[in-house]
């Protein structure tokens, strides 16, 4: 049984179908990266099994059980937490509030283990705990919704383009976070914008254009593929000898 099965999950915004007929699974201790140009759906479809969207049609399961009719609490208690895109910090909050947040569905004594866990993975976080989180930089935003999830003690950790906006050397050290986090053996559902970096991080990924899954495979063929070359990795197909 797969970690995270999505089996043709249809999403509408209204009269706009966002999602259509998608499925893939997630296994256990897998990191599995979303590729995808903006509109493609990715978005929706993190917020959709984390429960902020509902399905029109399909199903999500996580360990079996069917999330398509479970609200985001209840999904977060299962063991589902997600990082948005653009980090929604809570600026007026200090750092450490922000991070205490996110263990709200835990006992405090396995927050207290969490929070230094997070705290020695982000040392800048434990240097500016008492600062509001609207104060800090956009690399240390990052680290803190990463860390806010990880308070809640997820199975599966969903990320939403964590590198988006971020210096080069500020998106090694949040790559080399994730490594770590599933070293310490969280699962990872991955969007995100760097495709080179996340297909050389993941272990498979899946290709969604216009709300359908167009390829699949292990991030090294995926890496290998003309059309993701051509259209994600910034490369031209080789010319055909002779020609």
């Amino acid at each position: 049984m797969s970690l995270l099965q999505i089996d043709q999950l249809d999403v509408r915004y209204g009269p706009i179908q966002a999602l259509k007929g998608v499925s893939l699974q997630v296994e256990e201790g897998e990191i599995v990266t979303l590729l995808g140009a903006n509109g493609a759906g990715k978005t929706t479809l993190m917020r959709t099994i984390s429960g902020l969207l509902r399905a029109h049609a399909g199903d999500v399961k996580f360990r079996g059980r069917s999330l398509v009719h479970l609200g985001a609490d209840r999904i977060v208690r299962l063991g589902i937490a997600q990082v948005p895109e653009g980090r929604r910090v809570f600026p007026t909050l200090t750092v450490l509030e922000n991070l205490e947040l996110g263990g709200y569905t835990r006992p405090p004594a396995q927050v207290r283990r969490e929070l230094a866990r997070v705290l020695a993975m982000f040392p800048r976080l434990d240097e500016r705990k008492a600062q509001l989180a609207g104060t800090l930089s956009g690399g240390e935003q990052q680290m803190l919704a990463i860390g806010r999830a990880l308070l809640a003690q997820p199975t599966l950790l969903l990320l939403d383009e964590p590198s988006l906006g971020l210096a080069p050397i500020i998106v090694r050290d949040i790559f080399r976070a994730l490594h770590q986090i599933r070293e310490q053996g969280v699962t990872i559902l991955l969007v995100e914008q760097n495709a080179r970096m996340a297909l050389k991080l993941a272990d498979r990924g899946y290709v969604l254009e216009t709300g359908r899954i167009r390829l699949q495979g292990s991030a090294a063929e995926l890496l290998q593929s003309a059309d993701v070359q051509a259209t994600y990795l910034g490369q031209r197909p080789a010319p055909v000898s002779g020609t």
